[in-house]
This record gives structure tokens, C-alpha cells and sequence, in this order.
């Protein structure tokens, strides 16, 4: 089980980089949930994932990065790229050699870090922003300097901030990701489930025709999902052979987490009848809109108000019982 957790997380991660890479804001999202749920289940990241792990904390706060309010930290006052900048700090010193593209993202990242509150005209919380970030006074001293220049200004569009944009910190994330991943290449679930789909001599076609519904002209799009969908398959019948034993908990939660990611909607038509986790009545799986809207609605009316949020919120025949087990469940 630990093994199986491992993988997955191994694979969550990799989509979340892919994901981020590629500008795909669902399946960013979708992933990222999923990614998070991992590392929220572990009491501590085993070594060799750190960097992993980390890289895919960073993401998750820079995609948030313009929300003011979105709080990743238990102080309210520390932004998303605040927190991502812990975050880079811890990559730095996991000892990745990219010496001129690290400098330049810390500084991106500071310099937008300031920028994103003036942006929201949030003045005096730059002004102290900028303390926290150079605790020491001969730190960058020059950038410091500029930038409470800039606070002074109290205009977000001066060339500083202009030069160093949140695309240009977007674009060199994405230079950072591409050279992460090429020394990194170790996801073990796509290339056993590589090798499981070349033993079998299954091709392309049959898989589409016989496990999901995709767009033809997105190949590489179709072969993520064909590579995706038999790692799983392949982390399940290896599971499947302890069935005859009864599940544990820990045990529970492994399967659990192949039926959600089985469950998401970029593969909810993958059809798989007769499966060990098929038994019983066939329910209709939540979509990732309604799950949005049940999130929503508890915000909006509190946990508990399923009558309301349901005559509210945009969901596909569903009851409030359904929204309040949905809720448990999530």
C-alpha cells in the first residue's frame, strides 16, 4: 500500500507539472485536488519526493497567485505567492543546479508578490509585504530599494513591474518544469503500464473503442489518457491479488483513490463492467462543475442548509441528501 501511495502521488505530481506546462486550467485543478489529497494524507514527505512535492506546492500558489483572497498559510496576511516563495526557497536548497533560471523566478517572484497588492491598491499591505521579504537590510539591497520606490509611487504599471511581469514568471516556470521533468523521469506507473499495454499488442484504436470517448484529433491528449487509464487498471489488478484477504483501512484508501481518479471527468466514460469496485446499483458520479457548485454553496450558506444550496446551486438530479453525503465524502 505504501508503494501504491507512493506511484500515485509520483503520477498526481507529474500531471500537476504537465498540466501547469501545457496552460490546461481544468485539468490544472483537477489534478492539483487530487495531488493535494495525497500530500495531505501523508505525515511525511519520504525523501526522494521532496522535490516533487514541493515543486507541485509551488504551482498550486502561483496559479492562485493574483487571488488576494486565497490564504494557504494559517496567517491571513501571507499571500499565495508568499507562501509559494517558501516553497521555492525549499527547492533551492534541495540542491537543483539552475542557478541563473532560480534567480531570476525568486526574483519574479518577489518583485509580483508586490505588484499583485498594488494591482488591488492594497498600498500599505505592499509596504509591509516588502519588510517580510528582506528581513535582512543587505539582502538584495538593490531590489529593495527599487521596490519601495515603487510602493512610493503608488502606481502598478512603472517598467519595473511592467519588465517583470506574471506572464514573464509564468513563462520561466514553465523553462523551469520542462528541465525538472527530463531529470526527473521517473513516474513508474506510465512506463510499467507502457510496457503492460506493448506486451498485450493493444493498439490505439481498440483502447478507444473499448474504455473511453475522446476527441479523435487530440492524439497526444488520447495517448496521456489510453497510458493513464491502464496504469491504473495495472495498480489494480496487482492490489486485486490480495482480495482474497480482508481490506483495512489503509487499504480502503488505496482503493478509494483509484476509484476517484477513475471518477474524474476527463475519464468518467471509461467503462469497465463486472470490476471488483462495480458491485451494486450504478450511481451517477459528481462532476467536477457540481462539486464547484456544492463548494459554493456551502460558503454562500453554510454546512448543514443542503435544501438551499441544492434550489440554488446547478446540479443534475440531485437530492439533499446527496449533496450532504457528497460533502461527507469530499
Amino acid at each position: 500500500e505504501a508503494v501504491a501511495a507512493d506511484w500515485m502521488l509520483e503520477f498526481a505530481c507529474y500531471c500537476v507539472c504537465r498540466h501547469f506546462g501545457e496552460r490546461c486550467a481544468a485539468e490544472f485543478r483537477r489534478w492539483s485536488a487530487v495531488a493535494q489529497a495525497l500530500i495531505n494524507g501523508l505525515s511525511k514527505i519520504p525523501a526522494h519526493q521532496k522535490k516533487t512535492v514541493y515543486l507541485c506546492q509551488l504551482l498550486i500558489r502561483i496559479a492562485k497567485g493574483k487571488n488576494l483572497e486565497c490564504h494557504f498559510e494559517n496567517d491571513q496576511r501571507i499571500s499565495p505567492l508568499e507562501s509559494a516563495l517558501s516553497f521555492w526557497t525549499l527547492l533551492e536548497r534541495e540542491g537543483i543546479k539552475l542557478e541563473k533560471l532560480q534567480e531570476d523566478i525568486r526574483r519574479l517572484i518577489q518583485i509580483q508578490i508586490v505588484a499583485v497588492h498594488m494591482e488591488n491598491g492594497y498600498f500599505k499591505e505592499a509596504a509591509e509585504v516588502l519588510e517580510r521579504l528582506f528581513t535582512d537590510s543587505e539582502s538584495d539591497k538593490p531590489l529593495r530599494v527599487k521596490l519601495a520606490t515603487v510602493i512610493k509611487s503608488k502606481d502598478p504599471y512603472v517598467p519595473l513591474l511592467q519588465s517583470f511581469s506574471y506572464k514573464l514568471l509564468i513563462s520561466k516556470m514553465k523553462s523551469y518544469i520542462e528541465l525538472f521533468m527530463k531529470e526527473n523521469e521517473t513516474n513508474f506507473l506510465i512506463q510499467a503500464a507502457t510496457k503492460q499495454v506493448e506486451s498485450k499488442g493493444l493498439g490505439a484504436t481498440a483502447l478507444q473503442n473499448k474504455t473511453m470517448n475522446v476527441n479523435e484529433n487530440d492524439e497526444s491528449n488520447l495517448e496521456t489518457k489510453q497510458r493513464f487509464v491502464f496504469s491504473i487498471i495495472l495498480l489494480r489488478d496487482m492490489l486485486g491479488r490480495k482480495q482474497n484477504c480482508c481490506l483495512n483501512v489503509d487499504s480502503s484508501l488505496v482503493w478509494m483513490y483509484i476509484n476517484c481518479l477513475l471518477g474524474l471527468d476527463s475519464l468518467q466514460n471509461v467503462e469497465k463492467h463486472g470490476d471488483s469496485w462495480a458491485c451494486g446499483r450504478r450511481r451517477q458520479r459528481w462532476t467536477y462543475k457540481e462539486d464547484m457548485e456544492l463548494k459554493s454553496g456551502v460558503r454562500e450558506f453554510g454546512v448543514g442548509n443542503w435544501a438551499k444550496i441544492l434550489v440554488h446551486g446547478d446540479f443534475n438530479n440531485r437530492t439533499s441528501v446527496m449533496l450532504k453525503d457528497r460533502w461527507r465524502t469530499l
